[in-house]
């Protein structure tokens, strides 16, 4: 049986593991890494907290400095993010754990939009972050949102699109949440390459994110102001 000091030592050197996995953007041994965390006793959400999201907040702080660009964002992105839900989420689910949570954020791509990358990063931030994320994927209907939010009652809902001809749906969100009664009973959070500030204060939203360590901050301010 390992002694206290050695299982430390085993224990740090698969959380360092796993981190520079995630650094090095390599999702299928951030995968195993994290597989390695659990099989040796590991805390699923110390793997997330010390593991993923150091190596994501290393990976933002570089990229807020411009020693990184948005590919190594997005590579780090799918790396942390593959580990997460994978690995990490599942067993804390299975555990029927209750991770520390900073609150609920409900996030999607709009309807009529594709793309999901960034939306994926933002996803895995948060996550790594404290917070607990249901994530819709993309080509999200307008009333899958506003069903959402009606039955998760989410502190955040977070509204990603990527396309010029797709931030209107932004819009017929929040005004479908409006109709609804649920407006203010939900923080909106908008973002995406083509959104701005101005759009976001035009449509009515809580909060524009510009990039995911924008968006975590963003997030943290929402959940603390409610």
């Amino acid at each position: 049986m390992k002694d206290t000091e050695t299982r430390c030592r085993d224990e740090q050197e698969i959380l360092e593991g796993l981190k520079q996995a995630v650094l090095n953007f390599e999702p299928d041994e951030a995968v195993e890494m994290a597989k390695k965390a659990i099989d040796d006793g590991i805390d699923p959400s110390e793997a997330i907290e010390k593991g993923v999201g150091r190596a994501l907040s290393i990976v933002g702080k570089k990229y807020e400095e411009g020693e990184l660009f948005i590919i190594h964002l997005a590579a780090a992105g799918e790396a942390g993010s593959r580990a997460i839900n994978e690995v990490l989420k599942p067993e804390i689910e299975k555990r029927g754990d209750k991770a520390p949570s900073r609150g609920k954020i409900v996030i999607g791509t709009v309807s009529g939009d594709i793309h999901e990358i960034g939306k994926t990063i933002v996803s895995a931030m948060l996550l790594a972050n404290g917070f607990e994320v249901i994530d819709l994927g993309k080509d999200v209907p307008v009333d899958t949102f506003v069903d959402k939010v009606r039955h998760e009652s989410p502190h955040i809902l977070g509204l990603s699109a990527l396309l010029s001809t797709t931030i209107p749906i932004q819009r017929d969100v929040i005004e479908a949440l409006k109709k609804e009664g649920l407006r203010d009973k939900v923080k909106v959070m908008v973002g995406g390459a083509p959104v701005t500030d101005e759009w976001a204060k035009e449509i009515g939203a809580d909060a524009y994110g510009t990039d995911a360590i924008d968006a975590v901050n963003k997030a943290k301010s929402l959940v603390e102001a409610s």
